[in-house]
């Protein structure tokens, strides 16, 4: 998967800022994730972890600050932004299937459109991240038909087609009914143990705990803490981090 580590981080975010109008969601937010990390994003909703990860993929445009991909600056504006994102994955809560499309035709889209596979060679590769997904059978079937823990394996299927170095996950469990989010889970944890790069923005504390190397607590746009799991959840420095986890314990969560 990832090819060889960078002279330093994968990924380095320097005092990112990001507004919408009058609403700063990104306050100086600084992050470094180094090659084969899994760094998980917690906090409330509206804390920035969704336009954190959408700046990173270049979604939306940053304010202020710098994010560099294996050293290159890709908040220069003259970055092609479509290169970057075929170097980084992207999986949301919203499955984003489509639906008139069959599951081998979704994953092999953007080999063929965005980076001029053949379709043979395209289907061949897809077919091959589908088998590592678990989900060789369903190739011919359309999304309606599998659940949403498939889809959105599918999902993430679409998302490591093209080889990234880095893969971004939003929430990717919350739509999922309760029995279904550990099979995302797992393969998560599997990619993980492959030595795929990811930031992962989950509400799952359990998943955090065992998987992450480091955990980061945003609140209103600011990275509060930042540390190894078993310090930023069983013995946060902050106080806000202690009050939110508090409720997350108190929903028996962690």
């Amino acid at each position: 998967m990832p090819g060889d580590a960078p002279a330093g981080p994968l990924l380095s975010i320097r005092n990112l800022r990001k507004s919408f109008g009058a609403n700063l969601v990104l306050d100086d937010v600084s992050l470094d994730v180094g090659q084969g990390d899994c760094v998980v994003l917690i906090g409330a909703s509206g804390s920035g972890k969704s336009t954190l990860l959408r700046c990173v993929n270049l979604l939306e445009v940053v304010d202020d600050g710098v994010i560099e991909l294996a050293g290159t600056d890709i908040t220069d504006p003259r970055v092609n932004a479509d290169e970057v994102r075929s170097r980084v994955g992207i999986v949301f809560q919203a499955f984003n299937l489509f639906p008139h499309l069959s599951v081998l035709r979704n994953v092999t889209l953007s080999p063929i459109k965005v980076h001029g596979l053949p379709r043979a060679e395209a289907e061949a590769r897809s077919l091959a991240i589908l088998e590592r997904v678990g989900l060789s059978d369903k190739a011919a079937a359309k999304p309606d038909e599998l659940s949403g823990g498939q889809q959105q394996r599918v999902a993430i299927a679409r998302a490591l087609v093209n080889s990234p170095v880095l893969m971004l996950l939003d929430e990717v469990t919350s739509a999922l009914d309760p029995e279904l989010v550990g099979e995302v889970l797992s393969l998560l944890r599997e990619l993980k143990d492959e030595g795929m790069t990811m930031l992962i923005a989950t509400h799952e504390m359990g998943f955090a705990r065992q998987v992450a190397d480091t955990v980061c607590f945003l609140d209103a746009g600011r990275l509060l803490e930042v540390g190894p799991p078993a310090q930023v959840l069983h013995d946060p420095h902050e106080a806000r981090t202690r009050q939110f986890l508090s409720r997350i314990i108190e929903a028996g969560r962690l």
